[in-house]
């Protein structure tokens, strides 16, 4: 890596660690005071303010150098490293207790966009709807609310329908959102929906009406991929509705309930503890070819159980912690793996024994098998910026370990960063290192895939959300 590339990647770390104690003169200045909260672009529809609507923006920008993959190549050129600078998300939410029981939903957007992206060729990707939902409150308050539309009420996990401005770390672990672009659209779906919170408990389930997998192509040609000997692959012939469920209980305080999506961490602010349940079943869902040439079909069953805490530690201080730790059986049908390396930098991979689609930053993310995923973070105490009253910073580690039936061994991807709030989740900066496997074929051993090497990635993201 050349120097100016490493100085590029290396100048945010290096900024934060040089932070020096403040000088006697500071020491015994007025403090300085602590600003109001900044207020919400949000519309009172009533004088109470019982009925409202509500607008805000994010865009996450990343700037990122990649180890690549063995045999990676982009513009048909081999690439063993790759620099690029993208638009993780960039999302606009509109939404609003239109009346007293009817609540209405859009976020509107688009996600990946870097130096590769196109559809058909043309780099002019259009921004689209990802949520689109309906929703009336039966009960006088939260016990049940009825809801319809394109939305990311889903089963499976919090991270399943994760809110992204609000996350510990500097991404969510996408493996979560276990159909990802292949017959959903971005992890929603179109589904009639009941969800709620009961005492302790907090409850969705989702009837879902799931995409045909021919529909997911990013270069707007057919992309339903071909049946294949022991190794299923999403079918594209016939059509199944999907059953969600997810099911809660809260120690403590409540979380939030005016949308599906579920936070990421409180920093602090709200003691929270819970332990959750979910599932995702689809009948027929995969298909592949048995050694006799026949034509067999699996069903889809995933399950999650899983602990989420965030808590403060030290209200003087202001410190806080999150925790998390799941487990996933992921059944997608035989020997099911799909590699997906998020915003790939890369857009081809040549050489023996590789996988189609292992190029860049991808890794096996989904597969038939079983996963833990684990996460922690520390707020740092207030005084890490001497009298700023603002400014935050944490530190975060995670662990996805996974055994899939198709990767002879067992892998983990490793990640390591810190958040720098400069105003809570309104304004941060994160910076990551993640470690990763890479796989190559096995003849020997078909389909099964063997350890090849490990990979880093460096990524450093910039979040404005208001």
């Amino acid at each position: 890596m050349n120097i100016s590339l490493k100085f590029l990647l290396t100048t945010p770390i290096i900024a934060l660690s040089q932070v020096v104690a403040p000088s006697d003169s500071a020491t015994h200045a007025a403090p300085k005071k602590v600003p109001a909260p900044d207020k919400a672009l949000k519309f009172n529809l009533s004088e109470d303010g019982s009925r409202w609507f509500q607008v805000t923006f994010m865009n996450q920008t990343w700037a990122r150098y990649t180890q690549s993959n063995d045999g990676t190549t982009v513009k048909n050129k081999s690439a063993s490293e790759t620099f690029d600078i993208g638009l993780r998300r960039t999302r606009i939410q509109m939404y609003g207790q239109i009346t007293d029981r009817a609540f209405l939903y859009f976020q509107f957007g688009q996600n990946n966009f870097n130096y590769l992206s196109q559809i058909a060729g043309n780099r002019k990707i259009a921004a689209f709807f990802h949520d689109a939902v309906c929703e009336y409150r039966v009960s006088s308050k939260n016990q049940l609310k009825l809801g319809g539309g394109l939305t990311i009420a889903n089963g499976l996990s919090r991270f399943s329908q994760p809110s992204v401005g609000t996350i510990a770390t500097l991404d969510v672990p996408v493996f979560a959102q276990a159909t990802v672009d292949q017959i959903d659209l971005f992890s929603r779906k179109l589904s009639l929906y009941a969800r709620g919170q009961v005492g302790k408990f907090d409850y969705r389930f989702s009837l879902s009406d799931p995409f045909p997998v021919s529909t997911s192509s990013l270069t707007g040609t057919q992309a339903a991929p071909a049946i294949t000997k022991n190794v299923a692959v999403f079918a594209d012939s016939g059509h199944h509705k999907q059953l969600q469920g997810y099911l809660m209980y809260q120690f403590f305080e409540h979380e939030g309930h005016t949308t599906p999506y579920m936070t990421g961490t409180y920093l602090g602010t709200k003691k929270v503890f819970n332990v959750a349940a979910g599932a995702i079943y689809q009948s027929k869902a995969t298909v592949y070819q048995n050694d006799n040439g026949n034509t067999m079909y699996n069903d889809l069953k995933l399950f999650c159980v899983e602990s989420f805490l965030d808590m403060p530690l030290n209200k003087e201080k202001q410190t806080a912690i999150n925790a998390y730790v799941g487990y996933f059986n992921t059944n997608y049908g035989k020997n099911y793996l799909r590699f997906n390396g998020i915003m790939n930098p890369a857009d081809g991979i040549k050489g023996t024994n590789v996988i189609a689609g292992a190029q860049g930053n991808a890794y096996p993310m989904m597969g038939t098998g079983q996963v833990v995923y684990m996460q922690l973070a520390y707020v740092l105490p207030k005084n890490w910026f001497g009298d700023d009253n603002t400014s935050r910073v944490s530190v975060y580690a995670s662990d996805m370990i996974n055994k899939f039936d198709r990767v002879g061994t067992t892998g983990a991807v490793h990640t390591l960063g810190f958040n720098w709030f400069i105003n809570g989740h309104k304004a941060k900066i994160s910076a990551e290192v993640q470690n990763r496997p890479t796989y190559l074929l096995d003849p020997a051993n078909a389909p099964t895939l063997k350890f090849n090497n490990r990979k880093s990635c460096i990524n450093v993201q910039y979040q404005i959300f208001i």
